[in-house]
């Protein structure tokens, strides 16, 4: 590998369904290996499993995205927020206390108990589907408005702004939007949920954010920044991930017939096939990054402090020392060993809100819709290669 130039991140997938080449080589031949970010700055890319998981569970890893340090695949870096760091910027002692402050807003019991609502919903987008002009896209069409007015209503925004807080939320995850653009973004999304939560705090109201001002009331004061650093973290990651999942998870079972007859018979087996295509395609694949602390060694490869790692979750989740036949979409596999909602204390909060959007959408299309399929070839289908969250742009169905 040393007499190899040195990579750049990111790298473009040349198969939909599959990591980069490149990323698969880097975990083959150098599990832990220098990249070149679009910066100019060279990271750490781990590609490794096993590692990645080391990584992410080990307190001498920061996640303090505004360290000047911390990996980026955007070509600028954008001014830090004035407000106080975000959940997932945060490191012990202060990281603990306050996710522990929300986690009871995403346990199992309280999540399911959303079940009938989000059933809902899907139906209520699906007969818009079946009544109206086809082709249709997807996209549009249920899933991007499905999570988005889940997390809306979880959260206590109006639905009548989803637009404003998805064009937005577009422009922070690309990596090709200007710095500027994306502090106005910021600043724009933070200004919102300023005005959202000075209304909460007026009139209570029994919704995520209402919930945390009575919770945080009782204890002493209200946290204005905490709870609009919340609100921002969990409108954005709320709806873009799943949104993606939804449209990837029903072309690929389109793809495969015989899998998706197998689940139309047996609808339990949903639950162990969403597992199976969040692993499969592990659309936050470099959105887990850190900066070392302290010299650290990982797998005979000393990290100094100061230096930076990007974990490829994507690539780690095909890794064949974990998962038997790792490039095959097995919906039987049964393994809830993946990375896509990262590993260790920092591990996605809605994990258990996406499982349950993911169930009840593929188990709702396809047997209301038997007919579903492709409108245009796999091959004109535009697939979002420059962003943080891999998804499809447009994807028109028909039936």
């Amino acid at each position: 590998m040393s007499a190899d130039p040195i990579p750049t991140l990111p790298m473009t997938r040349t198969c939909p369904y599959a990591p980069p080449a490149e990323h698969r080589r880097l975990r083959d031949e150098a599990p832990i290996a220098k990249v070149r970010l679009p910066n100019g700055r060279t990271v750490w890319a781990v590609t490794s499993h096993k590692q990645i998981r080391a990584i992410l569970s080990d307190p001498r890893f920061s996640s303090n995205r505004r360290d000047p340090n911390f990996p980026t695949l955007a070509n600028e870096r954008p001014p830090s927020s004035d407000l106080k760091p975000l959940l997932l910027e945060l490191d012990p002692p202060e990281h603990g206390p306050a996710r522990r402050a929300v986690l009871g807003e995403f346990t199992v019991q309280r999540i399911n108990a959303l079940g009938p609502r989000i059933q809902e919903i899907v139906d209520q987008h699906i007969d818009a589907m079946l009544s109206g002009p086809r082709p249709v896209d997807l996209v549009q069409a249920l899933s991007l408005p499905v999570p988005s007015l889940v997390i809306c209503e979880l959260l206590g925004v109006p639905y009548a702004d989803h637009e404003f807080f998805q064009t937005r939320s577009s422009q922070l995850v690309s990596h090709k939007t200007p710095a500027d653009e994306v502090a106005r973004a910021v600043r724009e999304l933070m200004s919102y949920l300023g005005q959202l939560v000075a209304s909460r705090v007026e009139k209570p109201t029994d919704d995520l954010l209402g919930r945390q001002i009575q919770k945080q009331r009782e204890s002493g004061g209200v946290d204005f920044e905490g709870l609009i650093g919340m609100g921002f973290l969990l409108l954005i990651a709320g709806h873009e991930t799943t949104a993606n999942m939804i449209s990837l998870s029903t072309l690929v079972l389109l793809q495969h017939p015989e899998k998706l007859a197998a689940l139309r018979q047996d609808p339990s087996k949903t639950v162990g096939a969403v597992e199976e295509l969040l692993r499969y395609f592990t659309i936050a694949e470099s959105a887990l990054g850190r900066v070392a602390l302290e010299d650290v060694e990982i797998g005979g490869v000393l990290i100094r402090a100061g230096e930076g790692v990007l974990a490829l979750a994507n690539t780690a989740n095909r890794d064949p020392e974990v998962f038997e036949r790792a490039d095959d979409l097995d919906l039987e596999r049964g393994s809830r060993q993946h990375l896509a909602f990262g590993f260790g204390p920092h591990q996605c909060l809605g994990q258990n809100l996406a499982r349950l959007e993911l169930q009840i959408v593929i188990d709702t299309l396809f047997r209301r819709i038997p007919g579903l399929r492709p409108a245009v070839p796999v091959e004109e289908i535009s697939f979002k290669d420059d962003t943080t969250v891999y998804g499809i742009r447009e994807f028109p169905v028909t039936w």
